[in-house]
C-alpha cells in the first residue's frame, strides 16, 4: 500500500475507534465530570488501545477526568515485568502494577484440560475491586469490545439457555463499584489494526490464550463463518441488542403477560404478524436493502 492511501486508512480508523468509543461514552453515561477511571492493563491490544483512546478523549473532552492504569500481574511464568512500567511511564501515566500470584492458584485448583477462565476470572475481579478501593477510582474501565458482547451473548444462549451478554456498564459485583466498557461499539477486527499500526507491546497470557477447544473460539469461529458467508449478519444482530421489544418474548418478569387485555387503543409494540418486512425491495436497482439506523449510526464513517 502507498505511504499516502496507508496514512489516509489510518486516519479513517483512529477517527471511527474514537468516535464509537466517545459514542458508547455518551450513550451510556459512562464517565463524568470528575471521575477518576482505572483502565485495566492485561498487555493485550484491546486494553492497549482502550488506554490509547481513552487519553486522546481525554484530551478533547469538555468535561474533566483522571487516568490511572493498574496492571495484575499474575506470576505468570516468563511474564516480562518490565514492560508495562517502561510503556507506561513513556506515556506519563500515573500506574500501579499489583502482584498477586493467582497464576499459581488456578494451576493447583483447576485440572489440567479444564477451561481455567471462570476462576482466573473472578480471583482478577476481586483484586482489581480492592485496588479501586485504594485508589479511589470511580469507574473501572474493561477492554471487552463489541466482538465480546456478542460471543457472549451466543455463550449465554446456546450454553446457559438465557439472553444475556456483557452490559456496557454496570456496578460491580461487590455492589460498590460501576464497571463500564467504553469499547462497546468497536470491532475487534479494527482494534487489532489499531495495534498493529501503534505497535503496541504486546504480552501474551499463558492461561487463557494458550487453552484450545473454548466454547468462546467456537462461537468467535461460528460469527467469522457467518460474515464470511452472510456479510452484514454480526452487525445485524449487534444492532438487535439495542433494540429490544420485552413483549414480543416470553419473559413474564420483564413483561405483564397476565394483565393483557383489549383496550381499544393501538399497542406501541404491535402486533409481529404485521410488522413491516426489514428485507425492502429497492425499486432502482431491485436488491435488497436493509435498513438499520442504530446500525448506521455506529458504522458511519
Amino acid at each position: 500500500m502507498k505511504p499516502e492511501k496507508l496514512a489516509y486508512e489510518r486516519n479513517k480508523l483512529h477517527k471511527r475507534l474514537l468516535r464509537q468509543t466517545g459514542q458508547a461514552i455518551a450513550d451510556f453515561s459512562m464517565i463524568g465530570a470528575g471521575d477518576r477511571v482505572m483502565v485495566c492493563l492485561s498487555g493485550g491490544k484491546d486494553s492497549y488501545g482502550l488506554l490509547d483512546l481513552l487519553l486522546t478523549l481525554r484530551e478533547r473532552a469538555p468535561i474533566d477526568f483522571e487516568i490511572i492504569a493498574v496492571n495484575l500481574d499474575q506470576k505468570q511464568p516468563g511474564f516480562p515485568e518490565h514492560v508495562l512500567p517502561a510503556y507506561l511511564r513513556q506515556l506519563n501515566v500515573p500506574f500501579r502494577i499489583e502482584e498477586q500470584d493467582t497464576y499459581a492458584i488456578v494451576k493447583r485448583v483447576i485440572p489440567e484440560g479444564r477451561t481455567m477462565c471462570s476462576l482466573c476470572s473472578r480471583l482478577r475481579r476481586g483484586i482489581l475491586y480492592r485496588v479501586a478501593d485504594e485508589l479511589g477510582a470511580t469507574r473501572i474501565a474493561l477492554g471487552h469490545h463489541r466482538d465480546d458482547i456478542l460471543e457472549t451473548f451466543f455463550l449465554n444462549m446456546f450454553f446457559g439457555g438465557k439472553l444475556k451478554s456483557m452490559p456496557p456498564k454496570l456496578v460491580s459485583d461487590d455492589g460498590r463499584h460501576v464497571v463500564i466498557r467504553p469499547l462497546a461499539y468497536v470491532k475487534e477486527a479494527d482494534l487489532a489494526a489499531y495495534a498493529d499500526w501503534r505497535e503496541f507491546p504486546i504480552i501474551p497470557c499463558t492461561l487463557c490464550g494458550s487453552q484450545a477447544n473454548l466454547k468462546r473460539q467456537e462461537v468467535k469461529l461460528l460469527m467469522r463463518e457467518w460474515e464470511k458467508r452472510f456479510p452484514g449478519r454480526v452487525e445485524n444482530i449487534f444492532s438487535s441488542l439495542t433494540r429490544v421489544t420485552p413483549s414480543h418474548l416470553l419473559d413474564r418478569a420483564l413483561h405483564d403477560f397476565a394483565s393483557i387485555e383489549p383496550t381499544g387503543q393501538p399497542e406501541p409494540d404491535g402486533d409481529v404478524g404485521f410488522d413491516p418486512d426489514p428485507l425492502v425491495e429497492a425499486p432502482s436497482s431491485g436488491q435488497t436493502v436493509i435498513e438499520f439506523p442504530a446500525l448506521r449510526r455506529i458504522e458511519q464513517d
